[in-house]
């Protein structure tokens, strides 16, 4: 399994309109980048969801469940189909993630333009871990 975060303006697509919606079709991606990492999801693989805008916060966790296929209005871009899993108890800040030395090579902070990026399972689990405590 595979790890990663998308991002989203919470007054685009919160993350509670997915949890009402239950699956959601992950499109409007126009970055190449970012459309690699799209197709490179997995059916099973999980998805931090981050609002970002003016919130800058790690708000829950979706789930792949049906890989890249063209995206119906674009179809040189890619999409996937997430649903969501679960609110964190607690968000993480993108200022918490920065002050966690552990998460320092996330693409999160490194590479922090694109909307859908790689996350290791060892910052999945860290980013869990600081939404519990």
């Amino acid at each position: 399994m595979n790890y990663w975060l998308v991002k989203s303006e919470p007054d685009v697509y919160h993350f509670e309109t997915l949890l009402k919606e239950k699956e959601t079709m992950w499109d409007g991606v126009r970055n190449n980048a970012a459309r690699l990492h799209l197709k490179a999801m997995k059916k099973g693989d999980l998805v931090l969801y981050y609002h970002s805008g003016d919130e800058k916060q790690v708000v829950g966790i979706a789930k792949v469940t049906k890989e890249w296929y063209p995206e119906p209005n674009a179809p040189e871009w890619a999409v996937v189909t997430l649903v969501p899993q679960k609110k964190l108890k607690k968000t993480v800040t993108l200022k918490s993630i920065k002050a966690n030395k552990k998460l320092a090579e996330m693409k999160l902070i490194k590479i922090s333009r694109l909307s859908v990026v790689p996350v290791t399972s060892f910052e999945f689990d860290e980013i869990i871990n600081m939404s519990e405590s």
